[in-house]
């Protein structure tokens, strides 16, 4: 477990501060991650890389010459914000474009394919390469809804010595994309791994048992199997990666990746035998390497990573790199830049940067009120998911990383202290506004990027008017249902949030539709929620990180569905059916 730390909330800015201490000559902290000490060359190419903490070296130990430009680094096993991801790569940018790469999770993909459409927006030439290494988180014929795991590295490294010798984003875009279609990696857990501050592993592995095809972020295994010996598990590991070996390949690089609590020298014990066991099978192993290079806090597990070379993959794979946590080869020096690239000290994560805003526009009356109505509910909302935390935690455990309580919390927290600010005579669109940026910003992961985004739209579609009606209400609700959609890219039936949000919304706009006073329509509504939530029990999920394990999952309810009722809920009992609503 996880012994050192000050605040379990403040865990992930205290080691980014302490790592950037250790590292002073090679990094520079930024507000949300860190970059190159010194800046990359006018017109290179960016590359930049990411996920939640949790993982080290993966990421902040992978930026330097021949890897990446900097790292965005969200709390642990959550993804960034798309405020972060923003920030890193605007420090990070020297006009030759942005390429961002990274595991293939919901919240990342969300987060990060926000911040690449931004900088788009603002003439950056950004793109996104994807990395799917993990064959057993889904079959060949669905390669892409892959996770990535320990295969970033390969990737990384491709992208950035690509990136390191001038080659333009067209270029580089194209090589990582093509290391990617060209790495497999496969993972077994002995335990699970706990998080700063808990008292218990997010999953436990029975004695004389691993679990086989873990993930990086608590999640466990597809399947339990007898323990091994080094030898057959080699054979374990690596069959899955020689099934599917390109045709006439003969060459790779191979990973053998710790992921946190296994020993080195155990670890040299089973690269013996996969090397044995590759060389066995025509394969000619190229600069391997066998350490801790993505970890998950202090799982017992391995996984075992080949990328498949052809000519350019293989000198790309052998040029060389120096950051923190990975050398290859000689690369000059850089020089020191201190702590951070502005010279502040860093904001911890747990105290949410503040947005850079316009004036507020000038609220109606009927608007203020509204505001503070908002508020109430959401400090409602923040009190009745505090009382479930536990429970919630408990549910995205059975096929997630355990931490779906927490990140609600976190993002709670700060909607409501962001909605403070109704004393200075805002209204309810902007609240809705600070409170939505506000969520999306601390919690990240996939729930705070649809929290804040359900949160945005609504303060958008019901906007500043000189009064509210029922009706208004109902509209607006189904735009940030529609809004949470198209974000998340779900539908009804795939186990997700939206489930319980989707009868929400409907059972609203009936009872509105039909007269119903706001107060009473809500109450049915959240009644509605609750039944959606408590169905998502008999379903399979199709997306995010629960999607691998999905026997698992059937039985439990979706941990999303399941905080979304109950905060609709909460929002129903603080509802007043005579403020400014007619």
């Amino acid at each position: 477990m996880t012994r050192i730390f000050s605040d379990p909330d403040a865990f992930v800015a205290d080691a980014l501060r302490g790592f950037a201490a250790a590292h002073r000559e090679e990094v520079a902290l930024v507000d949300g991650g860190v970059v190159r000490a010194q800046p990359l060359e006018p017109g290179r190419v960016a590359v930049l890389i990411g996920g939640g903490s949790g993982h080290y070296p993966a990421f902040a130990g992978f930026v330097g010459p021949g890897l990446a430009a900097g790292a965005v680094c969200g709390n642990i096993f959550t993804s960034p914000s798309t405020a972060q991801a923003l920030r890193v790569a605007r420090a990070a940018d020297a006009g030759g474009g942005v390429l961002f790469t990274y595991g293939r999770y919901a919240g990342d993909v969300i987060h990060f394919g926000e911040a690449e459409r931004r900088l788009r927006a603002d003439g950056v030439d950004a793109r996104t390469v994807l990395i799917t290494d993990d064959v057993a988180s889904a079959p060949l014929d669905a390669r892409d809804e892959r996770r990535g795991i320990a295969g970033i590295l390969c990737v990384f490294h491709v992208a950035g010595a690509a990136a390191e010798r001038g080659d333009s984003i067209d270029e580089v875009e194209r090589l990582a994309a093509h290391a990617n279609s060209r790495t497999r990696s496969h993972g077994v857990a002995f335990a699970g791994c706990t998080l700063p501050g808990a008292d218990h592993p997010l999953f436990e592995v029975p004695d004389g048992v691993m679990s086989i095809g873990l993930g990086i972020h608590g999640e466990p295994g597809v399947r339990d199997v007898p323990l091994q010996t080094a030898p057959d598990l080699a054979v374990t590991l690596a069959e899955p990666l020689l099934a599917e070996r390109p045709e006439g390949c003969t060459r790779a690089a191979v990973i053998l990746n710790g992921l946190g609590s296994v020993k080195y020298e155990e670890l040299f014990v089973l690269f013996g035998f996969v090397a044995e066991h590759l060389e066995s099978r025509g394969i000619e192993i190229v600069e391997p390497e066998c350490g801790e290079f993505v970890t998950s806090l202090d799982m017992a597990g391995v996984s075992l990573t080949v990328l498949w070379l052809d000519d350019e993959l293989e000198e790309l794979w052998r040029a060389p790199a120096s950051a923190p946590g990975f050398r290859k080869g000689s690369v000059a020096g850089t020089a020191s830049r201190g702590l951070r690239r502005d010279g502040a000290t860093p904001r911890r994560n747990a105290e949410a940067a503040p947005a850079t805003r316009v004036a507020a526009s000038v609220a109606t009356e009927a608007s203020r009120r509204a505001a503070l109505t908002v508020r109430r509910m959401l400090q409602q909302a923040r009190d009745a998911v505090g009382a479930q935390v536990e429970h919630l935690g408990e549910l995205d455990a059975v096929a997630g990383d355990g931490d779906h309580g927490i990140g609600m919390m976190r993002g709670l927290h700060a909607a409501v202290d962001a909605s403070g600010a109704v004393d200075e005579g805002i209204g309810v669109r902007e609240l809705l506004e600070r409170a939505g940026d506000a969520w999306s910003e601390t919690a990240g992961g996939t729930s705070g990027a649809l929290w804040g985004a359900a949160l945005a739209e609504l303060g958008l579609a019901l906007g500043d008017r000189d009064r509210y009606t029922s009706a208004d209400v109902a509209a607006a609700v189904a735009a940030a249902c529609r809004r949470v959609g198209e974000v998340g890219g779900a539908k009804l039936g795939d186990k997700t949030m939206l489930d319980a949000m989707g009868p929400f919304q409907e059972a609203l706009t009936a009872r509105v539709t039909a007269g119903e006073e706001l107060a009473a329509a809500l109450a049915v509504a959240a009644s509605a929620a609750r039944e959606g939530a408590d169905a998502t029990s008999a379903m399979t999920p199709r997306l995010g990180r629960a999607r691998p394990l999905a026997e698992r999952s059937v039985g439990h309810p979706d941990p999303g569905a399941t905080s979304f009722w109950v905060i609709a809920d909460a929002v129903a009992h603080a509802a007043d059916a005579g403020t400014e609503v007619e």
